[in-house]
């Protein structure tokens, strides 16, 4: 998809042990070439998905997409954890919510 002439030239990969980087504008250009559709409409399309995903979980609620996997809202329970600037310190790291995603049947093939 990308040669190492555009790579360096517009710098907006990076490549960390021999992998790619997808930014968020490439993947709106890769779906927009894919479906035969602008840019513009492609990038609406992902802002309304993402859009869609956040909204859910902030409602709690999980997104799951057959084949590709599972969006889900996961709760870590508080504790107290070491100050690394001082260990002797101990602090309280309070309860949280945090985003999860379980890769779907689908997705685990492809990748294998």
């Amino acid at each position: 998809m990308f040669d190492s002439v555009s790579l360096f030239t517009h710098n907006r990969l990076v490549l960390v042990l021999n992998s790619i980087h997808m930014t968020k504008q490439d993947l709106i250009n890769s779906a927009a070439s894919a479906a035969g559709v602008t840019k513009k409409a492609a990038a609406d399309v992902l802002e309304a998905v993402l859009g869609t995903i956040t909204k859910s979980l902030k409602k709690g609620e999980t997104v799951t997409i057959t084949g590709f996997g599972t969006f889900r809202v996961s709760k870590r329970s508080a504790r107290v954890g070491v100050n690394p600037r001082n260990p002797s310190e101990k602090i309280k790291i309070p309860a949280m919510k945090l985003p999860a995603f379980k890769a779907g049947k689908g997705l685990k093939d492809s990748v294998r």
